[in-house]
């Protein structure tokens, strides 16, 4: 039977990469202090948790003084109140936050796990790759997990499965059976187009990615970057792009959408999906909208998986590794 977390044996085997992972904080900190951003704290218990359609969630409750209550969630990621804060004129800011994903428990997946968020005002989505690439290689060995960061790979989606599935994903959007039949794939029952691009990129393509450098993918068919500004010269697209490091995904950003109304749009049709798939839940933050309409500068914002990183940094080959007490099932 396997040590229990707390035994003194059990957090020996872990303390190299913890003591790793102390030391990526630090320099994750020191990186954005001399880069002028200010890093933030904000609720953890929230309205209104996030807007994806797949995420499980954890639900809550405050009790007032009054005896008044209100449901509440933990959050799946600090992205609306830190957008809250740019409203507010925050200027550039960062965060080490924990954030909670429910149905998750893998060798790269927690339940409860730290979420490294940085928004820059006036940054675009080729800023922030740049901008991430040089986070990398300040606070990475400059070889990790087979990966050498002297170099990147930027790679369009549309390329990745042209490349990979052999697949025209943009002519074939929406188009379950057209997508299958381009790239040779048996469509299952009732799978649909979003089910089988997904299928499609996690068995043929991001095994590819991340491998010799680290792979920037981008440019992200508009359906899946709700939060993302459409492409200027193809609004099939959105300027989102995902990062692979030692053949995991690392991080997720966007080229921020500030436009209100089409955000509330985009809300409202992911809300339905997720409404008629889980059933109903929380409100439609109208609090994260009305800033919005306020006025959010233009923006870029990226989302890193820091215990993915700590994995990186350290050399672990499991989540439970880089954290002080992993639960029962990821020790």
């Amino acid at each position: 039977m396997p040590l229990p977390v707390w035994h003194p044996e059990s957090l020996a085997a872990r303390l190299p990469f913890l003591r790793r992972r102390t030391e990526l904080t630090a320099a994750t900190r020191n990186f954005f202090a001399g880069r002028g951003y200010t890093e933030v704290e904000t609720p953890y218990a929230v309205p209104a948790p996030g807007e994806e359609v797949h995420l499980a969630t954890f639900a809550t409750e405050r009790i007032f003084t009054d005896g008044r209550r209100r449901n509440l969630w933990l959050h799946t990621s600090p992205e609306f109140a830190m957008k809250r804060l740019l409203v507010a004129g925050a200027g550039p800011i960062f965060q080490l936050a924990r954030v909670w994903r429910n149905a998750e428990g893998s060798a790269r997946h927690a339940p409860e796990f730290t979420m490294l968020e940085w928004y820059r005002p006036g940054a675009g989505m080729d800023d922030l790759i740049a901008e991430t690439t040089d986070f990398l290689r300040e606070v990475l060995p400059p070889v990790c997990a087979g990966t050498d960061l002297s170099k990147v790979e930027r790679l369009t989606v549309a390329e990745a499965f042209h490349r990979y599935a052999n697949a025209d994903v943009l002519a074939t959007a929406n188009d379950a059976p057209a997508l299958a039949a381009a790239a040779g794939a048996r469509l299952r029952e009732i799978e649909t187009w979003e089910d089988l691009f997904f299928r499609l990129l996690l068995e043929r393509i991001e095994p590819h990615l991340g491998r010799a450098h680290p792979t920037f993918l981008t440019h992200w068919p508009a359906a899946q970057a709700a939060l993302a500004r459409r492409a200027s010269d193809d609004p099939r697209v959105a300027l989102r792009f995902e990062l692979f490091v030692g053949g995991m995904e690392l991080a997720n950003a966007f080229e921020e959408l500030t436009d209100p109304e089409e955000q509330r749009a985009r809300f409202v049709e992911d809300r339905a999906r997720r409404h008629a798939m889980y059933g109903p839940d929380w409100e439609l933050d109208e609090d994260f909208l009305a800033a919005l309409t306020h006025g959010m500068p233009p923006a870029s914002g990226i989302a890193v998986g820091f215990d993915r990183l700590a994995m990186l940094a350290s050399g672990a080959d499991r989540i439970g590794q880089v954290l002080w007490l992993p639960p029962d099932d990821l020790r």
